[in-house]
Formats: C-alpha cells, sequence, structure tokens
C-alpha cells in the first residue's frame, strides 16, 4: 500500500504491512519551532517599536523639564536592543538606528512647550497605533499557525498511541497463538492506525500551508514596519525642526538613519540567518492541468462541433467578425469572444436554442441562422428579438461540417439563401402560433395587402417624391419583394443581381 493515501479494502485476504518506522511516522522535528521563531521575532519588533515609543515620551516630558532631565531619555535607547539577535548588526539597519539615535540625543539640549504639545498630539500616537498592530500579528500567529502546531502534535500523539497498541497486540498474538479479542485483532488495529495516520499527516501539510503563508506575509508586514517607523520619524522631524539649528540637524540624522533602511534589509538577513528553519517557497504549486472533477468530461460537456466562424456584425457597418463558436449536445449554438477558459469566464456572448431556430440553405461558405438570443438570462423575457445571423467558414467544407451539424438540431430547415445578417423581428404570440403550426408567409402577405389598401405601389410612389434616389428605391424594391409575382421571381432576380 502507498504510504500518501488512506488504505484501501481488498477483496482478497492478503496481509498488509506497514513500511513505516516510528521514526517515519512520528517526525523528531518540533511542529512548532517555526511558530516560536516568528512569535520571538514579533516580540523583537514589539520591543523595537516600543524604544521608539519611549523615546518619543521622554523627549516629550524633556521639552517640559529643561535639557537636566533630558538624560532620562537616552536611558530609554541606552540598553541593547531585546532579540538583538533578530536584528542585523551591521550599519544600515535597525540596530545602526538605534545606536545613531543615542548619539544625537546626547547633543540634544533645549526645548519648547508647543514642540512637546505636537509630540504628544500627533507622533506617539503613530508608534502606538504600530506597536498595537504588532500585538494583533502577535495573537493572529498565536491563534491561527500556533493552534495548527497543536493540532498535529495531538495528531502525531493518538497516532503514536495506536502504533503502540498494536505492537502490544501483535506481541501477543505471537505469544498466545492468534487468540486474541475482537476489538485488539491487529488488523483492525492496523487499518485505525492507517486512519489516524492520514488525519496526522492532513494536520501536517495544513499547518505547513499555514506556516508558509505566514512565512510570505512577514514580508510585507516588516516592510510595513519600517515603513511606519520611516513616517512617523519624518513627521517628527517636522515637529523638532523648530528647534536651534543644532538641534534640527541632529534629529535630521536620525530621520536620514532611518529612511536610508531598506525596507527588505532586515527580512534579508533574518532569511539567511535561519536558512535551516524557515519553509522553502520554491515548493512547486498546484496546476490546473493536474486536477479533476466529477463529470470532468461528461458526454453532455463535449461540443459537437467548435471552432472559429465569422458572423455578419451590425456594430460593425456590415463586416464580419471572428468569434469562438460551439454546439453543445443540448442544441445551443453558442458564441464566445475567445477560447480561451482562463482569461474571463467563458460566458456565451450569444446564445441560440437550435430546435427554435430556422437554418437557411448553405451557399458556398456561407450560411445564416434565424432565432432568438437565449445568453444573458434573457430566457422567459417577453419581447425577445428574432434576428438572422449570418455567418461564414473559412472554407467552404468547413461550412458544410457546420451546416450538418446544426441542420440536425436546427427546428426548421429552409431552401433560401442566407440573407444580410441582423435583421431584427419582434416576436409576438401570433408570430408564433404561425410558426408552430408551419403555415408559409404567402398567405400572410396576401391577407395583408386584402385587409390594408393603404399600402399600395402609387402611394409609395407619392413618397418617393419627397425622398432621396436610395431611399425611394429601397422602398420599391421592399413592395416588389412584397408582392406574390415578386415572390416567384426572386430566384431569378437574385441571380442576375450576382452576376451584375
Amino acid at each position: 500500500m502507498a504510504q500518501g493515501g488512506p488504505p484501501t479494502r481488498s477483496a482478497t485476504t492478503t496481509t498488509r504491512t506497514s513500511t513505516f518506522s516510528d521514526e517515519d511516522v512520528i517526525p523528531e522535528e518540533d511542529s512548532t519551532e517555526v511558530t516560536k521563531l516568528f512569535s520571538v521575532r514579533l516580540r523583537a519588533w514589539k520591543h523595537a517599536v516600543g524604544y521608539l515609543e519611549d523615546y518619543i515620551e521622554a523627549t516629550e516630558k524633556l521639552h517640559k523639564e529643561t535639557s537636566k532631565d533630558y538624560s532620562k531619555v537616552l536611558k530609554t535607547v541606552s540598553h541593547p536592543l531585546k532579540e538583538s539577535d533578530h536584528f542585523d548588526q551591521s550599519l544600515g539597519g535597525v540596530a545602526g538606528m538605534f545606536d545613531n539615535i543615542r548619539s544625537n540625543t546626547q547633543g540634544i539640549s533645549n526645548s519648547h512647550e508647543e514642540t512637546a504639545k505636537a509630540l504628544k498630539g500627533s507622533i506617539l500616537p503613530l508608534f502606538n497605533r504600530l506597536h498595537q498592530e504588532i500585538k494583533n500579528k502577535s495573537k493572529e500567529l498565536a491563534k491561527g499557525a500556533g493552534k495548527g502546531s497543536k493540532l498535529v502534535d495531538k495528531a502525531r500523539k493518538t497516532t503514536k498511541k495506536h502504533i503502540e497498541v498494536l505492537g502490544q497486540q501483535t506481541a501477543n498474538f505471537d505469544t498466545i497463538g492468534g487468540k486474541v479479542e475482537a476489538q485488539n485483532d491487529p488488523y483492525v488495529l492496523q487499518r485505525q492506525v492507517y486512519h489516524r495516520l492520514n488525519r496526522q499527516v492532513m494536520e501536517e501539510n495544513n499547518n505547513r500551508q499555514d506556516l508558509l503563508s505566514v512565512q510570505n506575509s512577514f514580508a510585507s508586514f516588516e516592510a510595513h514596519i519600517l515603513q511606519s517607523i520611516q513616517q512617523g520619524m519624518g513627521q517628527f522631524n517636522t515637529v523638532v525642526s523648530k528647534q536651534a539649528e543644532a538641534t534640527k540637524a541632529m534629529y535630521g540624522d536620525m530621520v536620514g538613519t532611518s529612511q536610508r533602511i531598506p525596507r527588505d534589509f532586515e527580512w534579508n538577513g533574518f532569511l539567511k540567518r535561519n536558512i535551516g528553519v524557515l519553509i522553502d517557497p520554491e515548493a512547486p504549486t498546484r496546476s490546473v492541468q493536474n486536477i479533476t472533477f466529477p463529470n470532468q468530461n461528461h458526454r453532455a460537456t463535449q461540443p459537437l462541433i467548435a471552432g472559429s466562424l465569422d458572423r455578419k456584425s451590425k456594430l460593425q457597418m456590415g463586416r464580419y467578425k471572428t468569434s469562438y463558436y460551439a454546439v453543445t449536445p443540448s442544441k445551443y449554438l453558442h458564441e464566445f469572444s475567445t477560447d480561451d477558459d482562463f482569461a474571463k469566464d467563458p460566458s456565451p456572448d450569444l446564445s441560440l436554442f437550435l430546435p427554435d431556430c430556422v437554418i437557411s440553405a448553405i451557399q458556398g461558405e456561407k450560411f445564416a441562422v434565424k432565432g432568438k438570443d437565449m445568453s444573458k438570462n434573457k430566457i422567459g423575457i417577453k419581447g425577445i428579438t428574432t434576428h438572422e445571423y449570418s455567418f461564414k467558414a473559412h472554407t467552404a467544407p468547413d461550412a458544410g461540417k457546420w451546416w450538418n451539424v446544426i441542420r440536425a438540431a436546427a427546428g426548421q430547415v429552409t431552401q433560401e439563401p442566407p440573407g444580410e445578417g441582423d435583421e431584427s423581428v419582434v416576436s409576438s404570440p401570433v408570430d408564433t402560433m404561425k410558426t408552430g403550426s408551419g403555415s408559409s408567409t404567402a398567405p400572410t402577405t396576401t391577407t395583408t395587402e386584402q385587409s390594408s389598401p393603404a399600402v399600395q405601389t402609387p402611394n409609395i410612389t407619392d413618397v418617393e417624391k419627397s425622398m432621396s434616389p436610395i431611399e425611394a428605391t429601397t422602398i420599391d424594391d421592399v413592395a416588389r419583394q412584397d408582392s406574390p409575382a415578386a415572390l416567384a421571381t426572386a430566384p431569378a432576380t437574385e441571380h442576375a443581381q450576382k452576376a451584375s
């Protein structure tokens, strides 16, 4: 049986033997080691910010109590940083910043009450908020990664306990000749060990992922700490610049030292010093190509035909636009802007339910489909416009393939050649009834002419006088096309127009 997965039941009675040793099942590493390291590091940053808070408070008091009390300010930063091993001791880091603060503080003297009020009202709260952020981060670490480490330890203890019970019962089995109680059957105990081991591995993997997330977030969090320190020191410089020129120069030197710290300086040093403890961020990540899911590649998900077609677009002055199309087993013709499933959510730009559509005859590379767009939650909406969509394939054989697939699913097939496309007619209950009963358009045209005497050729001619030649020609063509004689001679006229 593979070590990575849970045990599976077998139809045979072969005995499974574990290939694990105690060292493999229960690692000797401390699951809380990384969490403790981060906790101590947060405490180090908290004390560093606490040093700055003390410094601002002492400076505010110094501006009140005269220069003789300014020595108290120096005492707040006279001690080395706690957890100093978490900071780079070379110049250019946090430790060097505090050395600079101590040296410049000795040269500061004389202050004003206004400066003290400004320090207390604007600078100190910034560091107080930063201090609280670090405390909150410590609590988050304890509740998140710390809790996960405890779960790992608990799972390991449980696994170890069941392994020990298994060892005892297998020894009894060998000693008493195989007579054991049902609940102490080594076969049952081994399956229980696999169950606990699987839960242990899940907790270990979850804890590892949590610790990796915490580790990745620490870089940006420490950059935020340094950024906040730099901002606070910058404001601090603005307040104390009202003092004497010498004092202004000393504070400016302190700010310059803090702002020259690269935001990844301490983090990079921390990584180098703890490379053997921290998690390797270069571990391989998941890939969509390696993931399977229920009903993947079900027959209902496989298109009957798919590929690129050109469709005449009314928005682009009648020019063809290339899109990706697919005819599905659900008898829909879907249009997508691309065949890429990852760039954006592949919602159809156009969806035609083919049983409700009419497909024209094929003409070379072209054919047309007349129907209603059912995409974008248009199903059930009254007054959906029926369009005739003109398509063009890349080659005539490709057009034949598309036409055959669509014809098999379409509700009606006509022998009429494809039209201009994007001609819209608002559906009505009467149209739906006529279409459903299979009535032709010729009787409808005849009825309209008899019941509406106002629509006559002479009247159209009168209107033509007030219209442009193009508009008059269009109306005249419509009138001729609607007449019964024109319907009979339409194919010959179309052929003559193509020849010209």
